[in-house]
């Protein structure tokens, strides 16, 4: 490992001497994030992709059970994640059918679980799993993304390749709606007019080339939130 280190340092341009540890681990991490790329890059895309924010579900998904906890008055559970992502689906315009979905979850290096979903860990319960109920066959993929490189800029290079991506006819995308979303609404913009995309928030805004969907919703299902609790 120490090799390793000495051999990123010589390679760096910067004035190592200065602070030689900082401009290491910042070779590693962009490292890291290359790789992740690379591995986004190679994917061979379902006609079908979910592309999620991970960390930013999970804090609405917070909120929301600890509003609805005081206005219902009874504990709600976590979510169960595979309900949510049906409902996505749904919402997304699929239906009952032989569909092939693939699930994108991009979240903080730090975020090793969903706090508020069943299951919940990316690495042991996530990443490369799959489940398969009568919307079609479901995929999922988990990539975590150190902070320095910044998740919102990996979040939209990763959208813009499944946008690209040969044979994706539906797009279906959570962003972080107060960090990302602008960000995200120039790369639809440009997104080929045959693809049918849905974006996912929590209130309605600035049109794009999409349509929208109020993602509470479908986290109220998956939280075995009622309509008429709430009314």
């Amino acid at each position: 490992m120490t090799t390793y280190l000495h051999a990123v340092a010589k390679v760096c341009k910067f004035a190592i001497k200065k602070s030689p540890i900082y401009f290491v681990l910042r070779s590693i991490f962009i490292n890291f994030a290359t790789m992740n790329k690379s591995m986004l890059k190679s994917e061979k895309w379902s006609e079908n992709v979910i592309l999620i924010d991970a960390d930013y579900i999970d804090s609405v998904a917070f909120d929301l059970i600890v509003n609805f906890e005081r206005m219902i008055g009874r504990r709600i559970p976590k979510a169960d994640i595979a309900h949510w992502i049906d409902c996505i689906a749904l919402d997304g315009g699929l239906r009952e059918g032989d569909n092939k979905i693939q699930v994108v979850f991009i979240h903080n290096k730090d975020s090793k679980s969903l706090s508020n979903f069943t299951p919940c860990k990316f690495e042991e319960e996530i990443d490369g799993k799959a489940f398969k109920d009568k919307i079609g066959e479901f995929m999922m993929s988990a990539f975590p993304v150190e902070d320095i490189v910044g998740k919102d800029d990996f979040f939209v290079d990763a959208l813009e390749l499944i946008l690209n991506g040969e044979g994706v006819k539906r797009v279906m995308v959570i962003p972080d709606q107060d960090k990302t979303y602008e960000k995200v609404r120039v790369a639809l913009h440009y997104a080929n007019d045959e693809k049918r995309i849905t974006l996912f928030a929590m209130q309605p805004m600035q049109g794009g080339n999409f349509r929208q969907e109020i993602l509470g919703y479908s986290l109220m299902s998956a939280l075995g939130i009622k309509s008429d609790e709430i009314k």
